[in-house]
């Protein structure tokens, strides 16, 4: 298939330069959509159909067989090999069941070892005397070990998953997924299959995946690609809020809280809209010999109007000038005149008006507004009366004002504000479909400044309440919904783990009553002795040691080995692993072979997962954090980041929530 897109020959098909370029380009990513995946087969199921799809079910009548893959393949003759795992006939691998067989005879799963196919397995739906069972192939392909970033998961989607992936692209889903219930991976193939399923529209609008940090961004990058999907962009939210400033400087975190709280929008609107000016002196445009007088009361009585309707400020500083022209222009049509539309334009740009407008309605830069707000104590208690009290406005104050846009020391949280100003000017473009990943830390204004993103698309909400590892972080989905501009979202939640140890996350699972009481916990499906071990460290002059030596315990097994500890502690455990002759890779770097440990500061663990994890003084990651909540949200995340075996090393007594 791809060798047939090489070979096309575009010399005399298109017209221009232009048609050339443009065609040549999606030749290019058609190349690239079927680029070989070496140690990715082509399919790993088989369905039996009993009756032909679509037809009647006659007696007698012949079934159909086909092929479940990533792709869509055919051969020569352009007749289908494989079938998209997306199209609808491929559905039943997903859902069929002994009590509901959806006209399947047999299902097989296909098992392979690095691309070559190695065992089968099938399941006969139709034969009541056959016992229903879990898949050892499907198991294996869960629990085999990972090395390289996060792969798809097309062969092992369950069917409670596999309903959130199908859902339709008209309404916003949230999935509250606890650890290894593949809550990303769900999320990552609803935009595959949306892609599918409304080509065209997503082409036009567009799709967007938001992730946490740009390590996780890079480690779930290669997901789409492996299933064809190349026009899906992926961005941080600082990545989306960042285009007018530079973030430099940082926020304590009571002061990051009030600046992310929802009530800064109108905080915001407020402000903007006080440079809006009642008009004191009529408006007199000349125009040849004639003169024409617009009262002041008729242009308030316009400035009225528009801010009545709440349109965005920039809009209605376009349209102010458009109204005093027509009412010049029925002065006109009154006196016998027959002015035309561009008659009306041309007022508009009369020096009279402009200069009207500028008095009354003028331009606003949305950073140069923000600056005087966190510059300006006047200034912002005239606007935040009623919303902020005074400590808060305190609070939000810059220590050191800055002169201009570009010499501030401008935050993560004030970039969000500054987009929220900019969106109150002009209307933020909208995207089709917008993926937010771990979307329990998002703070309300930048829940404000995603929806922007997708206000008159979709979205799918990702995350886990009990990893909102953030001061501001969420504490329910439906404010969190809210915020984001899609209060009717269907809220769904995963509570079967594939990914994490039953032994591990039971573990784990003692913190929840103390971050997040009242959920549920996660149930993993999966069984494995002896893959947790707690072990107590005589001193803390020895845990350097004892880290080393389980690490390199950890790396005699097969896959991934990822040390966890607070980020104070980062710098003696790498000078540690450099000294016992051990290399490690940052997060977010592409494990190999030869390279399996990564060296993960808890702030960046969120996301991630490796076969065997070290986690280094849970108390020191605790105490790292604002307070204990966040703390042991940060120790729950550490503590859930493992798929086969975790080693908890401590030298400080546990948190008295872990128990003994």
């Amino acid at each position: 298939m791809r060798e047939d897109v090489q070979a096309l020959d575009i010399r005399d098909v298109t017209a221009n330069w232009v048609n050339a370029a443009v065609l040549q380009a999606q030749i290019d990513d058609r190349i690239k959509a079927l680029a070989d995946l070496t140690h990715t087969p082509l399919f790993f199921g088989r369905l039996d159909y009993l009756h032909e799809v679509g037809a009647e079910k006659a007696e007698g009548s012949e079934g159909e067989q086909f092929y479940i893959g990533r792709r869509h393949v055919h051969d020569a003759h352009g007749d289908p090999m494989v079938i998209d795992w997306r199209a609808p006939v491929s559905q039943p691998f997903y859902q069929a069941s002994k009590n509901n067989p959806l006209d399947v005879g047999r299902r097989r799963r296909f098992g392979y070892t690095g691309g070559e196919l190695t065992a089968y397995e099938d399941e006969h739906l139709d034969d009541p005397s056959e016992a229903e069972q879990t898949s050892k192939l499907l198991q294996a392909e869960i629990e085999r070990p990972r090395v390289g970033p996060m792969r798809d998961i097309v062969a092992t989607i369950q069917p409670e998953q596999d309903e959130i992936v199908r859902s339709g692209l008209g309404g916003t889903v949230c999935v509250q997924g606890g650890p290894g219930t593949g809550k990303t991976a769900v999320g990552l193939h609803r935009v595959a299959f949306l892609l599918y399923a409304h080509r065209e529209r997503l082409a036009r609008t567009g799709t967007l995946v938001v992730g946490p940090n740009r390590s996780f961004l890079h480690y779930i990058e290669q997901v789409l690609p492996a299933l064809g999907e190349l026009e899906v962009k992926q961005a941080t939210v600082e990545d989306l809020v960042t285009a007018r400033v530079e973030v430099r400087g940082t926020d304590e975190a009571p002061a990051a809280v009030i600046k992310g709280d929802a009530r800064m929008a109108e905080v915001l609107r407020r402000a903007i809209r006080s440079h809006v000016t009642p008009p004191t002196e009529s408006v007199m445009v000349v125009r040849g010999s004639r003169r024409w007088r617009i009262p002041a009361y008729e242009v308030a009585e316009m400035v009225t109007e528009l801010m009545a309707r709440d349109m965005r400020y920039g809009a209605a500083h376009e349209a102010l000038p458009q109204r005093i022209a027509h009412a010049v222009l029925v002065r006109m049509e009154e006196a016998g005149e027959a002015p035309d539309d561009r008659v009306q334009n041309a007022v508009a740009r009369n020096p009279a008006v402009k200069a009207a407008v500028k008095a009354i309605w003028p331009a606003v830069d949305p950073a140069k507004l923000v600056l005087r707000l966190l510059t300006d104590a006047e200034f912002l208690a005239a606007h935040a009366a009623g919303t902020l009290t005074d400590e808060e406005q305190k609070r939000i104050l810059m220590e050191k004002p800055a002169r201009s846009v570009k010499s501030a020391r401008w935050t993560a949280a004030d970039a969000v504000l500054i987009d929220e100003a900019a969106d109150l000017v002009e209307r933020t473009h909208s995207l089709g479909h917008v993926v937010i990943d771990e979307a329990q830390d998002l703070s309300p204004m930048q829940y404000r400044a995603v929806g922007r993103r997708c206000s008159t698309g979709s979205a799918t909400v990702l995350g886990d309440l009990a990893q909102g590892t953030t001061p501001w972080s969420t504490q329910s989905w439906e404010q969190a919904l809210f915020h984001l501009g899609k209060a009717d979202a269907v809220v769904e939640e995963l509570t079967a783990g594939f990914r994490v140890p039953r032994e591990v996350i039971a573990y784990a699972s003692r913190l929840l009553p103390a971050i997040s009481p009242g959920l549920a916990p996660v149930e993993s499906v999966r069984e494995a002795a002896g893959s947790l071990a707690v072990r107590e460290v005589s001193g803390a002059g020895e845990l350097d040691a004892a880290v080393i030596a389980a690490c390199e315990e950890s790396l005699r097994h097969e896959g991934s080995i990822g040390l966890i500890a607070a980020d104070a502690r980062i710098p003696a455990l790498a000078t540690a692993l450099a000294e016992a002759g051990h290399s490690c890779l940052s997060p977010g770097e592409e494990t190999t072979a030869d390279s399996r440990l990564t060296l993960v500061p808890a702030s960046l663990a969120k996301g991630l997962e490796y076969d065997y994890v070290v986690l280094d003084e849970p108390a020191a990651v605790v105490d790292g954090e604002p307070d204990e909540r966040t703390g042991l949200r940060r120790l729950y995340v550490a503590l859930t980041r493992a798929v086969s075996g975790l080693v908890v090393l401590h030298a400080a007594p546990l948190p008295e929530q872990l128990g003994r």
